[in-house]
This record gives C-alpha cells, sequence and structure tokens, in this order.
C-alpha cells in the first residue's frame, strides 16, 4: 500500500467531519450517544453485547439509521468465548453497519465475511507482532490500545506504541486511550495517527443511559484514582478506585489463581470471572449501590462536569483546533 493510503485520516476513511470514534463501551454506550455523536460530526461504536437478544440489537441499529446519517460502528468480541457471534455479524451484515471493531481474538473470519458488503474492519492491537498478523488477514486499520486505555488497556504507552505501529504498518492508525483534551488528541494526531477512540469522557453525558452517580464519578475521580482489576474478566481491566473496590481488592484470590493455571480448567475460570464481574460491573453501572465497580480510564481526569454529547465532541474539537 502507498503512504497517501497509510497517512489518510479517518475523516477520509468514514466520511465523518472530524477524526474521532466515540469508542464503544460495555454497558454504557447506547443508540441516544450514536445518534448525538453523529450529528455532531464524529461516529461512534456500540458493543453488540450491550443487547441481550438480536431484536434488541437490530432495533437499536434501525433507530440510529432512522434519526441520523453517518458512520455507525459496532464492536464485536470475536473469540469463542461469544457464543452470540454468528448471529451478531449477520445482523451487522443485514443491516449494512458501516465498520466494525474486532476485540479479543482473530479477525479472520470477520473480516472475510466483512469485505464482499463493504463493511471496513478495524482491530484492536496492543502490539506489532498482532497489528501484522491482522494487516495480513486485510483488516482496514489498526486501532493502537495504549497504556491509558480504558477497560482492557494495552501496556505500552502511546509516545511509543503510535511510531511503532505507523513505522511496521502500511494500513492506518488510530489510537485508543489518554485522551480528555484536544490537545492530546493533537499530541496522537502529531504522531502518526489518523484518529482518535476516545471513550471514558463520554461517560459524563446525558445521553448515557448509566446511573447519574457513576456519571458523577467520573467528574469527581482523576487518572491518579483508576487502578487494574483482575477481578470483571479474567484479563487487567481498569476500574475507578472506589472505596469498595479498596475493600475488595483488585486480585483474584488464592482459589481462583490457583484454578486459572490449570488447563483444563483456565478457559472456565476466565468465563466464570466474565460472568461475575459483568454482573457488578451491571450493577453498579444501573442503580444507586455501595457495591460501586465503575469502569473508566484515566482520560477522565479531564471531565468537569456532567454534559451533553454535543458539548463534549465541541469544545474538544476547539482545543484541538486551537493546539
Amino acid at each position: 500500500m502507498t503512504t497517501t493510503q497509510k497517512t489518510d485520516s479517518l475523516c477520509d476513511i468514514l466520511d465523518i467531519k472530524y477524526p474521532i470514534i466515540m469508542a464503544p463501551m460495555f454497558l454504557v454506550s447506547n443508540a441516544d450517544m450514536l445518534v448525538e455523536a453523529i450529528n455532531s460530526g464524529i461516529t461512534g461504536c456500540v458493543p453488540a453485547l450491550n443487547y441481550r437478544t438480536d431484536t434488541k440489537f437490530r432495533e437499536a441499529i434501525t433507530s440510529i439509521r432512522e434519526r441520523t446519517n453517518g458512520s455507525i460502528g459496532i464492536n464485536l468480541i470475536v473469540n469463542k468465548s461469544n457464543i452470540k457471534f454468528k448471529q451478531q455479524i449477520q445482523t451487522c451484515v443485514d443491516l449494512k453497519v458501516d465498520y466494525i471493531i474486532t476485540s479479543l481474538g482473530s479477525p479472520e473470519q470477520t473480516i472475510k465475511i466483512c469485505k464482499p458488503h463493504g463493511i471496513k474492519v478495524f482491530c484492536d492491537v496492543v502490539d506489532v507482532k498482532y497489528a501484522k498478523k491482522v494487516e495480513a488477514l486485510g483488516c482496514d486499520a489498526i486501532i493502537a490500545v495504549n497504556n491509558e486505555a480504558g477497560g482492557h488497556c494495552g501496556p505500552t504507552p502511546a509516545s511509543i506504541l503510535i511510531p511503532e505501529l505507523v513505522a511496521a504498518c502500511s494500513i492506518p492508525v488510530i489510537s485508543a486511550g489518554g485522551v480528555s483534551n484536544g490537545k492530546q488528541m493533537r499530541e496522537m494526531i502529531d504522531l502518526g495517527a489518523c484518529g482518535i477512540s476516545m471513550g471514558s469522557p463520554f461517560i459524563a453525558t446525558t445521553e448515557a443511559g448509566v446511573s447519574k452517580e457513576y456519571k458523577q464519578a467520573i467528574v469527581d475521580y482523576g487518572a491518579k484514582d483508576i487502578v487494574l482489576s483482575e477481578k470483571l474478566s479474567g484479563s487487567p481491566c481498569t476500574v475507578i478506585n472506589t472505596p469498595y473496590v479498596q475493600k475488595t481488592g483488585t486480585k483474584r484470590n488464592f482459589i481462583e489463581t490457583l484454578l486459572s493455571k490449570n488447563k483444563k480448567l483456565k478457559k472456565f475460570m476466565k468465563m466464570l470471572t466474565f460472568y461475575k464481574g459483568t454482573k457488578a460491573l451491571e450493577k453498579a453501572a444501573f442503580s444507586t449501590t455501595y457495591d460501586t465497580v465503575w469502569c473508566a480510564g484515566p482520560s477522565i481526569e479531564g471531565v468537569n462536569a456532567i454534559k451533553p454529547v454535543k458539548k463534549v465532541v465541541s469544545e474538544l474539537i476547539e482545543q484541538f483546533e486551537n493546539a
């Protein structure tokens, strides 16, 4: 591929005004948020797993299509733990979503299914080795998940990861993690990213369907309050270090650790941990509770109030253009 292709802005790739993806957030992202994001000149992506049934999933995509014109993204878990994968990707094809972001597994099948239908595939990566693998499979762009990303973060700072990926790969690189203002967004673009994927600041928006306590926590806490927990998905996941998290800890107990090392039980333990963690996140996200396990990344540092999605985007762009 040519250098021109690599340096294309995300605006050109997805036909959007500003090079920003409102990142897919488990339990948080919803149709209203995507509509406001798209109407603000960016794009939004929602996890398919945010919908319990295929009917609800189809209704959400159809609702977004009816209320706005623009690029709609869907995040798919592509490993074997997602038993709904086949139905989810069929729905994406049927309803002609614009792009898919793959997570936690090989995107090979997703790429093969999506390519003939003109659906772009972006793949989460944390290092050059995996990035080159997914590029060889034919993905359209890579999402560089750095060490300041919310949820499942990578091990490497953006300042190192983005230039490494840009040098090693011939497809566009989208930066994920560590952006809460326009100056930081400018830094990612200057490093070679074609755009950014930003999630945590959008939790504190009026359109987000989570509890007011969760939204206020995004305002009240900062980057120093983000810790990695092993208790939610079987892999380290970023959460706010609330008093409840401090009390219960972030490490798996002795028995869980022991069982997770057993080859026969490892997969079962990961699935059990994911199920228990999901229930804990769901309970905290949608109700008033002292059992507060709120997922977020360090980019909450720049959040100072609960605002409409449109306001978050306009402030970010104004800062970016003045940086």
